[in-house]
């Protein structure tokens, strides 16, 4: 379902002619660079270290060292001002986002403990130490006149704000790098006349670097044909084990909806896929309407397990789904349903799929007299996305090319409807009328994604990685 890893860079950059002329300078700097390294060790995340840099060949030497680490982020640690010559070359030649890590020792130099060291030359030993912003605005006109794209972390080292930055920008070029090697699964056809919901499928790939695979209805027949009364009952179990199964639930559906999930199941690895967007309707009555009048629970199991799945082929929106799923916080498909001025709650929900690790307590399976809007009868998924902070995505695609869309609200308790759909509330800051229209106004689909926690800070950064714009409805 691909890789994720990302390989970060860290260089430190520094002035040759200040270890002569300040004994112990250099040693301390590379102890801070220490601190941030060890500080950036994680999960899908690979550091190396590439020292302190402090003249033009070294950069070289390093940069030749980095790219065959084909390092995906380079993080530049100002430990004192550095020539411009010295980390220009390094840029230029690795090409991959950089962030410059303008990080002072500590919130503010020890005044009292400088000057009272008496020797200016050990004063200003001590002033070189807390010096990092001297080269930021170097290092910035140098790069804005070579058109090198960059961003800017500045602060201190143990500083709160500077690590929650940090980690952020990790995370982004985590999910960056799972979009990059995500392979995409597109089932079947748009609903007919959905026009907001057609997409540029070249302009996702070449935006993201996901690959797109064109599947086939008719392969998931034959897997499903081939499903073994062991294969049924053991996608029972699992379906009483994620779900709360209601006792109007027919066993017939109940098998035919576990034999669909165990085809589902076999396509998702026979293509190797990380996410797919589906939907299918045909002649009525024909072969496979008694698939995809059963998906809904299979493809909800799918998309708990971090295989994002949307109906209706909303190809832009299982986008969305996968970054929150890449970024920890769920990713479930949803539409606005109605809004509440009374109580000041938007509703939004949907038929299914959703992220059942998102549920507000446990997820029922229930069934549907009627999809509406669509043809035939199954089960269906009836869940409200649990309480607390959530963030909704949309990847909008408008006239000038991709965007993100992105809002921070929170998911709110209260009424919601029992139609056998997905069904939350969710209150945000400019209040229901401002958001409806800000939201619409942008250009979204009528679909969105959902994510638990406020991860707008990530999704933003993502945007920069990607060069692309980013869009906050507050």
């Amino acid at each position: 379902m691909g890789d994720r890893t990302i390989q970060v860079g860290l260089v430190g950059v520094g002035l040759n002619t200040y270890w002569a002329q300040f004994p112990g300078l250099y040693n301390r700097l590379c102890g801070y660079q220490a601190r941030i390294l060890d500080r950036l060790k994680q999960k899908y995340v690979c550091v190396t270290d590439g020292g302190l840099v402090d003249e033009p060949s070294k950069a070289l030497s390093v940069a030749e060292e980095l790219g065959r680490k084909n390092v995906d982020l380079l993080l530049i640690y100002i430990s004192t001002y550095a020539l411009s010559s010295t980390v220009l070359p390094l840029v230029q030649r690795l090409n991959v986002p950089v962030l410059l890590l303008n990080l002072q020792p500590e919130a503010s130099i020890d005044y009292d403990y400088l000057n009272g060291l008496g020797d200016r030359g050990m004063m200003t030993g001590e002033w070189l130490a807390n010096c990092q912003a001297c080269s930021l605005p170097e290092f910035s006109n140098v790069f804005n006149r070579a058109g090198i794209r960059y961003e800017i972390v500045t602060g201190y080292l143990d500083e709160p704000y500077v690590w929650n930055e940090l980690q952020e920008w990790l995370e982004a070029a985590v999910a960056k790098k799972g979009m990059q090697n995500n392979r995409m699964g597109v089932l079947g056809h748009y609903y007919c006349g959905m026009l907001d919901v057609y997409s540029d499928l070249t302009l996702q790939s070449s935006t993201f670097g996901t690959h797109i695979e064109l599947v086939e209805m008719c392969e998931l027949g034959a897997y499903r044909e081939k499903v073994t009364a062991g294969e049924v009952t053991k996608k029972l179990e699992e379906f009483r084990q994620s779900f709360d199964v209601a006792d109007e639930c027919g066993d017939d559906e109940l098998v035919r909806a576990a034999k669909t999930s165990v085809a589902l199941d076999k396509l998702v690895d026979a293509h190797h896929l990380g996410s797919m967007a589906y939907y299918y309707e045909g002649f009525p009555g024909n072969e496979y309407e008694d698939i995809v009048t059963s998906v809904i629970a299979g493809n909800t199991l799918l998309t708990g397990r971090e295989i994002p799945i949307a109906g209706e082929c909303e190809i832009k929106n299982v986008q969305a789904m996968k970054i929150l799923s890449l970024l920890n916080a769920g990713g479930s498909f949803s539409e606005l349903y109605a809004l509440d001025f009374k109580d000041n709650v938007v509703l939004l929900g949907h038929d299914g799929p959703a992220h059942f690790n998102m549920a507000e307590g446990r997820v029922k399976l229930v069934p549907l007299p009627v999809y509406h809007g669509k043809p035939g009868k199954g089960l269906s998924i009836q869940m409200s996305v649990r309480q607390g902070d959530v963030t909704l995505l949309s990847v909008c695609e408008g006239k000038e090319g991709l965007f993100l869309l992105v809002a921070e609200g929170e998911s709110v308790s209260g009424p919601v409807l029992q139609i056998g759909n997905t069904n939350s509330r969710y209150r945000f800051s400019c209040g229901v009328r401002s958001f409806i229209d800000n939201w619409s106004k942008a250009g979204p689909s009528h679909h969105c994604a959902i994510g638990t926690g406020h991860v707008a800070g990530k999704i933003r950064k993502l945007a920069r990685l990607l060069n692309i714009p980013c869009v906050e409805v507050k």
